[in-house]
Order: structure tokens, then sequence, then C-alpha cells
């Protein structure tokens, strides 16, 4: 039987992985899950703890930890705390793979210890290949340990590649929906609410990710995970606008031959295909309908409205800690607008001082990225303040 940890239980791709495994349950794919960890969401976390009796569990936030031991006492249950005990959830021995649900930089460090434990990595934490791809590719390599992408798009394109020889590849198609501005002006965008950018037309997901899809920084991040993944270069990945949300991403081929992965707009779909990979079982999503769907939609991204995009492509090109910079910059400048002390296009508008900012030619390390990212973080916030 497969034992998962999952870093991120109480966000919005945790709380799909429980279920996904509740629907497995009693079946000969059953998985059972090693630890728990989330941030500080102290109170969800007892409920999935006293549901799913892992062997330990963790919280980044130190205090929302010491809440955690008082209230699950009678459980004799370890609860681990801060980076070191996401990093201990991240290389727990019981565990065969660590499903990566967090947010932010906070996962990058929890990734390169579960790969140095030899764990596959079920990767839904975007920024640790964006900030430190070379760093966690190279680890995969060295541990022989297997990356395997839950974001719907990579999921797509890893399941339209199986069975394909990865070097005939002539262009990833990166799928995107557009979000909630569509077809809006730069000058249309100046007066959004972080409400309105939270009104995604398709998907559910956490407040930040959703504004990474309003913006469309969340496209040009992926573009970086896609580079790294599938080992191509940025200009053999083509973003397509594609409203339905039904084609999920695309591979073409040296013949011109292109394969689509498609499926309801269902996050637990990649989420159960990661975690029991290499397998297709039953699951909960909904049989997608064709006919229901009539047809699909098509079109390229809009760059002056949403230039997110561009800068995040230009960043992966310099390459270096400037992708960390980025990175950095935006969660900053996200934050910022949510808690409406910046405007809505003020966010690419400090990405990109930050990202020009950044050298291009400094060495990656894991100290390094980490340096980058907190002075990307500490820019905006002085820009901010002004």
């Amino acid at each position: 039987m497969k034992m998962i940890s999952i870093l991120g239980s109480t966000g919005s791709i945790g709380t799909q992985a429980l279920e996904v495994l509740e629907g497995l349950k009693g079946t000969e794919w059953e998985c059972r899950v090693a630890v728990l960890a989330a941030h500080s969401n102290v109170e969800l976390l007892e409920r999935q703890i006293r549901a799913v009796r892992p062997q330990a569990a963790a919280l980044f936030d130190p205090a929302a930890a010491k809440d955690l031991r008082e209230r699950t006492r009678d459980l004799g249950l370890p609860v681990l705390s801060g980076m070191e005990g996401l990093c201990q959830a991240a290389s727990w021995e019981g565990a065969d793979l660590v499903l990566n649900a967090v947010v932010g930089m906070v996962g990058l460090e929890p990734t390169l210890n579960a790969i140095a434990a030899g764990k596959d990595v079920a990767l839904a934490n975007k920024e640790t290949l964006v900030a430190g791809g070379a760093l966690v590719m190279e680890a995969a390599r060295k541990h022989s340990v297997s990356i395997l992408p839950v974001d719907s798009e990579h999921s797509a394109i890893f399941q339209c590649l199986r069975g394909n020889n990865e070097n005939q590849v002539e262009k990833i198609l990166l799928t995107a929906s557009g979000g909630p501005f569509f077809g809006r002006s730069r000058r249309e965008l100046e007066s959004v609410t972080p409400k309105e950018a939270l009104a995604h037309p398709n998907w559910s997901m956490g407040a930040k990710v959703t504004i990474d899809s309003a913006t469309m920084m969340n496209k040009g991040l992926e573009v970086m995970e896609a580079s790294w993944l599938f080992a191509v270069p940025p200009e053999k990945i083509q973003v397509v606008v594609h409203r339905e949300s039904i084609v999920h991403s695309m591979v073409e081929f040296l013949d011109h031959g292109i394969i689509a992965q498609l499926g309801t707009p269902d996050m637990r779909l990649p989420i159960q295909y990661a975690l029991t990979y290499p397998r297709r079982v039953p699951g909960p999503m909904k049989e997608l309908d064709l006919f229901a769907l009539g047809k699909l939609t098509f079109y390229p991204p809009e760059r002056e409205a949403f230039p997110c995009l561009d800068i995040a492509v230009e960043a992966l090109k310099r390459g270096g800690l400037v992708p960390a910079a980025v990175n950095g910059a935006n969660e900053q400048a996200v934050g910022a607008f949510l808690r409406g002390e910046i405007g809505f296009l003020e966010i690419p508008a400090l990405v990109e001082e930050a990202s020009v900012r950044q050298k291009a030619d400094s060495p990656v390390s894991l100290e390094a990225v980490l340096e980058a990212d907190r002075a990307a973080r500490e820019f905006v916030d002085s820009k901010r303040r002004r």
C-alpha cells in the first residue's frame, strides 16, 4: 500500500487530494497518509488528522503547532513545526510519495529534502521549479527520483508524452483560461478590485493562484515549470488561451501531429493521476460530455493588457536567479494587492522592476535563490511604502 505525505493538506489541492484518497478506500489502489502538513489552519488540520490518522503532522507556524499538540494530545501524535518540521514531513521515512501542495517559496526546501530522502514528488508547488528548477531537477536526477506534475496543464503534457519519444517534440501548447478579465483592455484593468480578480470563471483555487491567473503571471510561471519539467526551451512553448478549460494542454510533434489531453475542469483528475501513477483508476471526476460542450475555442494571449506573461518568459530566458526574483516580487505584490495596498496594474510594474534589478549571471545555489527571493520581496515592500 502506497504511503503518501501531503504538504499543504488544508489548501485547495490538499483537501481535494484527501477526497481522492477517500474515494480509493477499499479498492486495490488504496493509499494511506503518512504525514499531513499545513501552514497554520489548526482546526481543519485537526479534523483531517482525526479522519485519516497519519503517523505525524506538521504546521509551519510554531504557535499553531503548539496549539495542535494540545488539541491532539489524546492521539500521541508527533507534531512538527517551522521549516524544519516541513522538511521532516517531506523526508518522513514511512512515506513513498510526497505531494507538495504548499503555496509559495516555502515549498522549495521541503521538495529538496524529499528528493534527498529518495521520495518521489507529486508537485503542485510551482514556485519550487520557478525559483529553483536547476537545483530540483539536478537533485532528482542524482537521486533517481520522479517528479510527477500535478498542475492540470503539466499533468496533461506529461500524459501526452507517455509512449512518445520526447526528442520528437516540436512544441508544447500550454493552455490558459484567460482568467476573469479576458478581452479587457489595459485601461479597463486599472480599477479592478481583488473581489473581481478572485472571480475565476472555471477553476476553484486559492487566492494567490487565482490572482496570478487574472494577471496571467500564472501562465508565465507555468512556462518556466514546463521548461524545467520537460527539458524544452521557452521558444518551444506556446501559450494558447482556451476559455472552456477542457483541453488542458497539447504536445505537437515533429510531423505536426498534435496530441491533447481533455477533461472536465476538475483538479482531482491530475491529483489522482499523480497519486496512482502509472495506473489510471476510477475516480470521482465527471465524465466529459462532448455533445453538451458543442465547441472549443482558442485565442492568442493579449500581451499588452497582461504583461506578466512576457515578464516571466523573459526571466526564464535570462536565467540564473532572475526567475527567483520574479517569483518573490510577484508573491509580495499579489499579497499587497489582496490587502488593497496597490492597484492591479502595479503588480506587473513592480515585478518587472525587481526582475531588471536582478543580475542574471549569479551562481545558483539554495542560499542564493533564497537571498534573491528575499531581496525582491524587500524591494517591492520599499516601493509600496513610498
